[in-house]
């Protein structure tokens, strides 16, 4: 029998919920509730069409099962050949010291005499101040190690997590207990939130980077301009463009740092480039994210500001999702 609902069930739901939500960021524990999420609705959204083919409870199970299995190996493949990438920039130092003293030598003929004082000499010069500030920097780096360990088996067992979820059969919220089906409740707009953002935010990277792609590797060339480091470039268009608003300016500042380095004339050309595409893009933001959770660049702005502040840079990637569930509980309470 079903007991009657109470705002007192509610408040409870909302102070679980919450404070679930702000233990996410000391616990460290962040990329395991966005890796998992993202499986479960990757999944979720795989399995529809597969369960048409197979009806029946044993088919959803089978074709979520399999569907799983898919989603993480792909998953993994993907962040694995991301870090390859980096690791195939980083392991070869004799190509690597010498592009970036072709970088340093042509930004020396780009900028004033009061910054050129400042740059290394030669490759010498670069490897003295690497060495010396990994010596400095030991410690942080064995806590870095460390910290991407953790990470990694976080961002594993959210996956499994994930997965393991979209086997089972989601109730209706009305046929539970009133606390249990307020949490459920609060739980769906959550993820619902996390569905709105990050599907859209991955489409508007992709957009991008794609654009991105076809200056850098099909313009550029056609004037007798090779970028350096053009694949690792493309690989942070699309990284830091899955960050709302600052994730453009981290991009658009690495590929103007770049260009900088081969002439003043590559590096504004490079920028006025990527502000007409950014301008195109911003219709595109406004329709896809805005559309989504009724938000302007201005309250994703300030709300990562905040976020950031708080709980580091943890606090800049969760701020959008939580900003839109926030949005959706207070619009379902008739607030906004």
């Amino acid at each position: 029998m079903k007991v009657p609902a109470s705002p007192w069930f509610s408040l409870a739901s909302a102070l679980i919920v919450g404070a679930a939500l702000l233990l996410v960021f000391p616990l460290k524990l962040l990329p395991s509730l966005l890796a998992g999420l993202l499986v479960f609705e990757l999944v979720n959204r795989l399995a529809r069409p597969m369960q048409r083919l197979l009806a029946g409870h044993m088919g959803r199970v089978l074709a979520v099962g399999v569907l799983s299995v898919l989603v993480i190996a792909v998953l993994g493949l993907i962040f694995a050949g991301g870090f390859s990438l980096l690791m195939h920039e980083l392991n070869n130092p004799g190509r690597m010291m010498g592009k970036l003293l072709g970088v340093v030598d042509r930004a020396r003929e780009q900028l004033p005499e009061a910054l050129v004082a400042y740059l290394p000499a030669n490759v010498d010069d670069i490897r003295v101040a690497l060495h010396d500030w990994l010596r400095g920097h030991i410690s942080e780096l064995q806590l870095l190690g460390k910290g991407a360990v953790h990470m990694f088996v976080t961002v594993l067992i959210g996956m499994i997590l994930g997965a393991v979820i979209a086997l089972q059969s989601v109730p209706d919220p009305d046929q539970l207990r009133p606390l249990a089906g307020a949490l459920l409740t609060r739980v769906q707009r959550f993820v619902e939130a996390f569905r709105n953002i990050v599907f859209a935010q991955i489409k508007i990277s992709l957009l991008n980077t794609t654009f991105t792609a076809i200056f850098l590797i099909g313009v550029l060339p056609l004037f007798g301009v090779h970028l350096p480091l053009t694949k690792t470039l493309i690989l942070i268009t699309f990284m830091a463009g899955l960050l709302p608003v600052v994730g453009n300016l981290i991009s658009n500042t690495a590929i103007f740092v770049v260009g900088l380095s081969l002439s003043i004339w590559v590096a504004l050309g490079a920028l006025a480039y990527l502000i007409v595409i950014h301008k195109v893009e911003y219709f595109l933001n406004a329709r896809i994210v805005g559309g989504q959770i009724k938000a302007r660049a201005w309250e994703l702005l300030l709300v990562m500001l905040v976020f950031e502040a708080a709980f580091g840079i943890a606090g800049l990637v969760a701020a959008p999702v939580y900003y839109a569930y926030l949005k959706s509980e207070l619009k379902a309470q008739g607030w906004v």
